[in-house]
């Protein structure tokens, strides 16, 4: 039915939406450190060149094979609109999004850019049009190892950074915060989002 999957595609793209302006606003608070993936991605470039946003796609492609062969399945088109739709928003939001010159304003931008990453992630993914990169290896460790979202997104987390770290990657206190808030609030979030997905797509099959 087009109006589901219409449903759908709008809290994919709001989930996008909101995970790019989550994204942009932590890079605003990067005096705090910044997130996992981000500094595997620096760490890569130190050690082999290329460029940190090449090392991003790439890992992403690396990520998206190995999560398909563990899952048995190719990657939905929702997979690959995420690699492209996620680095628009993030620069858009970092171009329209002032720099803040205080502590507090740092500080208050990472903050509500972990909440806001999070969040975002678990609408996109209760679209279930398909997941990033990242979290399709976070949804493969979840169904292979009947591991929790919260304990899932944690333990990648953690072994990013430390990857990262051991290949010269910037870590702050922020790649700490980030590393354990992201799994818990994405598992809440995605619970709430695919409930009111379902009740919305349910009163629309109602009214046909």
């Amino acid at each position: 039915m087009k109006r589901d999957l219409g449903i759908r595609w709008l809290f994919f793209f709001v989930g996008l939406m909101i995970e790019g302006l989550g994204v942009a606003l932590t890079v605003k608070g990067q005096r705090f450190g910044v997130g996992s993936w981000d500094v595997l991605h620096v760490g890569l470039f130190k050690q082999l060149g290329l460029s940190i946003g090449l090392w991003s796609i790439i890992v992403g492609v690396i990520i998206i094979i190995a999560s398909s062969i563990g899952l048995r399945k190719l990657p939905q088109i929702g997979t690959f609109a995420n690699l492209t739709l996620v680095g628009v928003f993030i620069d858009l939001f970092n171009w329209l999004i002032p720099d803040p010159h205080t502590l507090l304003s740092e500080s208050s931008a990472f903050i509500l850019g972990v909440i806001l990453l999070a969040i975002g992630g678990g609408i996109y993914i209760s679209a279930d049009l398909g997941a990033g990169p990242r979290d399709s290896l976070m949804l493969l460790l979840s169904d292979k190892l009947n591991w929790s979202i919260t304990f899932s997104r944690t333990l990648l987390e953690i072994a990013v950074a430390i990857t990262g770290f051991l290949l010269d990657g910037p870590i702050g206190i922020g790649t700490v915060i980030i590393a354990f808030a992201l799994g818990p609030i994405i598992q809440v979030s995605l619970h709430c989002s695919r409930k009111i997905l379902h009740n919305r797509r349910y009163q629309v099959h109602k009214q046909f």
